[in-house]
């Protein structure tokens, strides 16, 4: 119970990589609040499975490139469950697959802004009461992308590489209050956002891998366990790939 009476909130956690995180941190003792925007029903059946399961959840509807839902969302979680001890920014931000001369500015300046306001507005919700109980830890799941860029994911790469930079920022100025700021870099995971792929890519992706094979969000989320809990403690403003070793730092 690596997280016994700690508060989390996850960022679209009503699936994929957010879901696994929920449930994993929900398992060793922290009540989760499952945050969705668009997938309800998706988000009640996690926090109900939590809660069959022994644990305390929350499913809250939010936008969280929107600063008042954002607002809105944490007030509601601290009085369900507590102040938040653990912020996991996860939720996806769309973006289409082009190369960069085809690409339209507007979706562009969408993925770029929506990461942004989404990593802003939910650290600037949770850092307050963090900061006045001297405690608290934020995790960022950026992508393995934003140091080695892939054709047609040129906004995918500058909107985490800037996720990257906002959280080492965060982990220098919020460190002295006894805040800690780290990102989880995921290589390709198997999830339903990857469900697309062609199988030849995942293949080829999981032949040049180290350990052999693709990620899975089980995999992330127990990356993002072994920075929340309290025996990480002196780790911040690190950027973790998970990546089965096919990015090494």
């Amino acid at each position: 119970m690596l997280l016994d009476g700690k508060v989390a909130l996850v960022t679209g956690a009503s699936r994929g990589i957010g879901a696994a995180t929920a449930r994993l941190l929900a398992r060793h003792g922290a009540a989760v609040a499952v945050n969705f925007y668009q997938s309800a029903e998706a988000a009640a059946a996690l926090a109900s499975e939590i809660g069959a399961a022994g644990g305390r959840a929350l499913s809250v509807r939010a936008d969280v490139r929107e600063r008042t839902q954002v607002d809105a969302m944490v007030e509601r979680v601290a009085a369900a469950l507590g102040p938040v001890d653990i912020l996991v920014i996860n939720a996806a931000m769309q973006f289409p697959m082009a190369p960069f001369m085809d690409y339209p500015w507007e979706a562009f300046e969408a993925k770029l802004t929506g990461e942004l306001k989404a990593a802003f507005f939910c650290s600037r919700a949770v850092a307050p009461s963090m900061i006045e109980r001297g405690r608290g830890c934020i995790i960022a799941v950026s992508s393995g992308l934003s140091r080695h860029p892939g054709f047609g994911f040129c906004a995918h790469s500058t909107a985490k590489s800037a996720l990257d930079a906002f959280a080492r920022a965060l982990a220098l100025e919020l460190g002295p209050r006894g805040v800690r700021v780290n990102v989880v870099a995921p290589g390709l995971t198997l999830t339903d956002a990857t469900a697309h792929l062609p199988q030849q890519v995942k293949d080829a992706s999981a032949r040049q891998t180290p350990l052999g094979r693709n990620a899975t969000a089980e995999d992330v989320a127990g990356a993002i366990l072994a920075l929340a809990c309290d025996e990480a403690a002196f780790v911040s403003g690190a950027y973790v790939p998970v990546s089965g070793g096919s990015q090494m730092m």
